[in-house]
């Protein structure tokens, strides 16, 4: 285990304020800088789109503490994209999704370390105290995680734990990529980091109701009431920035579809006590449930895949096998090769799926394709 040291300091942050210091800050930059560390700090607890409070940066030794609420960011876009730049975070899904407002050109490339992390044989969901540990014997605390970072001006402990998530993630790529070299996983590597920013642009899920395999064997119009359901619910926690859950929980979706209300009444009686579902909203959700179900819908309505069974779960098991034995060889966690709801959908549909395509197509499909039932 590596020995216990300091590394750093986080003194030397400038706070940033203002569109003036931003352009500033980025002036004083190596216009040859390709390595950038980001972090973000966001809130949404009650509401649907995260709330950004707090932007971290770092390219090299320049270290910036950003209030996002108080500068344009068409200047930081613009220095993003000026030239090929690679952005360094940890676990960045989220800080992806919480950045699509602020750049909407997205990020111009993505490094993943905790992805890397995966690819390089350190284990799955690394958290960042922890690899930084381990690569760079930097012991970090963690006694801030649950600060409120709306507040202003930020604590000497809150800016000191933003500074350190940000401070060691340049290291960390260093690192990280190199091992991936040596492992020949890099390439792999990229395509998913690719992919994950990607995957920030999709669309919404047509198709909700996949995620309730209660509903396996529901006659075709109750489930086509619960996906209307939940695409509705969907749309007015958008609408109405509120967490899906407070307008309607999964169960309340279920109980809804399968039976519907006799009147506006009943409506409020069986769904009392949610946070969001104030009287304008439940008659929103009144009318949409009046709503007739038509038959192309209903007919476009996937069902949910139950259990696999007989013929289905031997291939499943002999699949699952074989993907064991591939990422033993290679190195790699059964999990990230190819996840077992993915070979469930493979079997099912008997399509290759959607975020399985790329190396990993190329790599399993002709392994996998002749245990298909």
């Amino acid at each position: 285990m590596p020995a216990r040291r300091n590394r750093g300091t986080v003194s030397e942050a400038q706070w940033i304020s203002t569109s003036a210091g931003l352009d500033d800050w980025l002036a004083q930059l190596p216009a040859d800088a390709i390595d950038v560390g980001i972090d973000t700090e966001f809130v949404r607890e009650s509401t649907f789109y995260p709330r950004l409070a707090l932007l971290q940066i770092a390219v090299g030794g320049a270290l910036a503490l950003i209030d996002p609420l108080a500068f344009d960011a068409r200047a930081l876009h613009a220095w993003l994209h000026a030239r090929p730049r690679t952005c360094v975070l940890h676990s960045a899904s989220e800080d992806i999704e919480v950045l699509r407002e602020l750049l909407p050109s997205g990020l111009p490339q993505l490094f993943d370390t905790q992805i890397a992390a995966a690819f390089a044989g350190l284990g799955t969901g690394v958290g960042y105290q922890r690899l930084v540990f381990d690569l760079l014997g930097v012991e970090l605390p963690k006694d801030a995680t649950r600060s409120d970072w709306t507040r202003r001006p930020l604590s000497a402990q809150q800016h000191a734990y933003a500074v350190l998530d940000v401070l060691h993630l340049q290291a960390l790529r260093e690192s990280l990529e190199g091992k991936l070299r040596e492992r020949g996983h890099l390439d792999w590597f990229m395509q998913d980091c690719a992919r994950l920013l990607r995957r920030a642009d999709m669309p919404i899920d047509a198709q909700p109701q996949l995620g309730f395999r209660g509903a396996a064997h529901w006659p075709e119009a109750s489930l086509a009431r619960l996906r209307a359901l939940l695409l509705w619910r969907d749309a007015a926690a958008r609408r109405h920035d509120v967490p899906r859950g407070w307008l309607l929980r999964d169960e309340h979706c279920a109980d809804l579809a399968r039976d519907p209300p006799a009147d506006p009444a009943a409506l409020e009686a069986r769904t009392r006590g949610q946070r969001a579902l104030r009287q304008q909203v439940r008659a929103e959700l009144w009318e949409h449930l009046q709503q007739p179900v038509e038959a192309a819908f209903i007919d476009a309505t996937q069902r949910p895949h139950d259990l696999l069974k007989g013929n289905a779960k031997h291939a499943f098991d002999a699949m699952r096998e074989r993907v064991d034995h591939e990422a033993t060889r290679l190195g790699l966690p059964a999990s990230l090769l190819c996840p077992r709801r993915a070979l469930e959908r493979y079997i099912l549909a008997r399509d290759w799926p959607q975020e399985q395509r790329g190396w990993r197509q190329d790599l399993l499909q002709a392994q996998l394709a002749p245990l298909l039932p």
